[in-house]
């Protein structure tokens, strides 16, 4: 597509074609359905079992015969393929001149992604973070901006879970607990290690350590201590610790309180007694997730445009996946201090 071709600002619908029919590209092909800004014009899975599903459970669903024809289709194609994946697609879709939005990781290859990073400058692209779009995080950078806490001293992030992959994933657990492409670090640690980058600033590996006990699976348990912006950030993750299907937060503390997000969707405050209040306003996860699918869509939506918008910028999920990506290649080594 040359830059004449691109969709008018502001006019038109983006057709989206959609690469991978699991568990994400179904949930933004459902999120598209129904609103006016996207429309999505293919879809394609290699696996006959998860075009069979889909095609019963979403008759009308635009199927196409191979990755090339839904690019083809499409102004924007969403990678939704597993991560080893990604960037052939990415590829292939930005050679045709179209925009691309990507799951993240942004790939498992560090090296690779720093390549395309490069390839692509200038490009009309964005990684599918959607803490850039969460209605939380927006309550959490008000509070932030408005003193809440006072000034900002310390970060930490925590993710635990009772097993891995949890219950939901068991269809992609064949490379979701493999070491080459899977994992909670790459999977959901990612997450809020871009809403760090994104709320404080440039992330930065100090020390770290992951436990890989058991052969030919991915890890167990993870320890480290980053800055984002400058601030010291301390990280921890397990499985098997907790008996919670998954717990996890991320908090910022300073001189007059604390406030977090957890579990995804809830914004709390630490009170003068050192106890959590939440958010009032807040809506649960199954709530808080459509709309902030929808939000998403509008930046794709905005992105293929050629407009501004706040999705995840590629260089924001390179840094995050080269922090990932070290710290799963800290192996057995002892946190050092």
């Amino acid at each position: 597509m040359s830059e004449a071709e691109i969709v008018p600002p502001g006019t038109g619908t983006v057709r989206l074609g959609i690469i991978g029919a699991g568990i994400m590209g179904e949930r933004l092909l459902r999120a598209a359905a129904g609103q006016d800004r996207v429309l999505v014009t293919g879809l394609w899975d290699p696996a006959p079992e998860a075009v069979a599903r889909l095609g019963a459970e979403l008759p009308g669903t635009p199927f196409q015969p191979s990755a090339a024809a839904v690019i083809e289709s499409a102004d924007c194609v969403y990678v939704a393929s597993p991560p080893a994946t990604h960037l052939p697609h990415a590829r292939a879709a930005l050679k045709a001149g179209k925009a691309l939005f990507c799951e993240k990781p942004l790939a498992v290859d560090v090296a690779d992604a720093g390549r395309f990073l490069r390839e692509a400058r200038g490009a009309r692209a964005a990684v599918n973070f959607p803490f850039a779009s969460s209605p939380t995080v927006e309550r959490l950078r008000e509070w932030l901006d408005g003193g809440v806490i006072g000034q900002a001293e310390s970060l930490a992030i925590t993710a635990d879970f009772a097993r891995w992959p949890r219950g939901w994933q068991h269809a992609a657990a064949g490379w979701l607990d493999g070491p080459a492409q899977g994992g909670f670090t790459r999977e959901v640690v990612s997450h809020f290690l871009f809403l760090a980058r994104r709320l404080f600033g440039p992330l930065v590996l100090l020390q770290a350590r992951a436990l890989f006990p058991e052969a030919g699976r991915s890890e167990r348990a993870i320890e480290a201590r980053l800055t984002a912006g400058g601030l010291p950030l301390s990280l921890t993750g397990s499985v098997g610790r907790v008996a919670e299907d998954e717990a996890n937060s991320f908090t910022a503390t300073g001189r007059s309180g604390a406030v977090r997000l957890r579990n995804w969707a809830l914004a709390e405050r630490r009170d003068a007694a050192g106890g959590w209040q939440g958010d009032p306003s807040a809506m649960p996860h199954e709530k808080a997730r459509p709309l902030t699918l929808q939000r998403q869509l509008d930046g794709v939506a905005r992105m293929t445009r050629g407009e501004a918008h706040h999705l995840a910028t590629l260089e924001e999920a390179y840094e995050v996946q080269s922090i990932v990506e070290a710290i799963l290649r800290s192996g057995e080594a002892p946190l050092a201090g």
